[in-house]
């Protein structure tokens, strides 16, 4: 997907926002442009794609996490970039979605490999920081800490808080200045 500064709003109209859960917000995903152009996510060359290729500062604008949900239940298993809002990539690590940024010209490399040959396979792999398409490679970056959040499965904050709900109470029990735990 070609382009700078494709926003949440973009992604995910404001519309779909009053939805209480995420279930079926994939369907939404870029609804207004792929109504105006012809877009990625419409293209059978792309179709089953699990791995988005951006340009520069994607995910900007507000901070709904309804916008890496949509991506995400399109189909997208990790995005690859030159940039990504901050806060939109910490709402993608939260739900395991990778966010891997390299600098301009692999990413442009990237997608004329992709556009040429739409069969490419791409692989992403995390622990060697490595991307791998064809005959085309290059190191990619992710923060630390979403790197070894994804790669250890510690994304899902609120899972671990509930697997870990009897060692919680019992470190709360302990606390002067909490009761009723």
């Amino acid at each position: 997907m070609r382009g700078n500064d494709i926003d949440t709003d973009r992604i995910i109209p404001a519309r779909y926002l009053r939805n209480i859960t995420f279930e079926g917000l994939g369907e939404f995903a870029f609804e207004d442009d792929r109504k105006s152009t012809d877009h990625p996510f419409d293209d059978d060359r792309y179709r089953g794609a699990s791995i988005l290729v951006v340009n520069g500062n994607f995910g900007c604008g507000s901070s709904r996490e309804h916008a890496p949900q949509a991506i995400m239940r399109w189909g997208i298993r990790a995005i690859v970039g030159e940039s990504f809002a901050e806060i939109f990539q910490g709402n993608c690590t939260a739900m395991g979605l990778p966010c891997v940024t390299a600098p301009a010209g692999s990413i442009q490399a990237l997608m004329d490999a992709v556009e040429s040959d739409p069969e490419s396979e791409i692989a992403v792999d995390l622990e060697e920081r490595t991307l791998s398409c064809g005959d085309l490679g290059f190191d990619i970056r992710i923060p630390d800490g979403d790197r070894i959040q994804l790669l250890e499965g510690t994304w899902d904050a609120t899972g671990m808080l509930l697997e870990g709900r009897e060692s919680v109470r019992s470190i709360a029990r302990g606390l002067p200045y909490i009761s009723g735990f």
